[in-house]
């Protein structure tokens, strides 16, 4: 039995004075990482940026955990890590991908709806 896709947002601080820099990384990842990305269950992956460098990313994906441990077991994963460590604040193990903990989601309009009796969430 497959379990139900949900959604998974994470935070992570991107140093301020780099976001420019962060911002062209991601305008020009690699055609293999975005390959990967996509075979390991990253589904309808975004990240977004705030000025001071608060980076969102979120997700739909079956099973955090193992999206997450089939990534870490690519070879371009962690040169991409590597690569990206630098833009990063307060890494403890200098990794992104690690210190990419989900947030616990406490609403969801969709959600909600379907608990109100003789509503029909389309």
């Amino acid at each position: 039995m497959t379990s139900q896709p949900r959604r998974v947002c994470f935070t992570l601080q991107v140093h301020p004075a780099r976001l420019e820099e962060y911002r062209t990384r991601h305008r020009e990842i690699w055609p293999e990482m975005l390959e990967a990305l996509a075979a390991t269950g990253w589904d309808d992956y975004s990240l977004f940026l705030r000025e001071d460098g608060l980076l969102v990313g979120c997700l739909v994906t079956e099973d955090f955990d193992a999206a997450k441990a089939a990534m870490e077991a690519t070879d371009v994963n962690r040169r991409w890590q590597a690569e990206m460590a630098p833009y990063f604040v307060g890494l403890a193990d200098g990794r992104p991908d690690a210190a990419a903990q989900p947030l616990r989601e406490i609403f969801n309009l969709r959600d909600a709806l379907a608990s109100i009796p003789g509503h029909d969430v389309a």
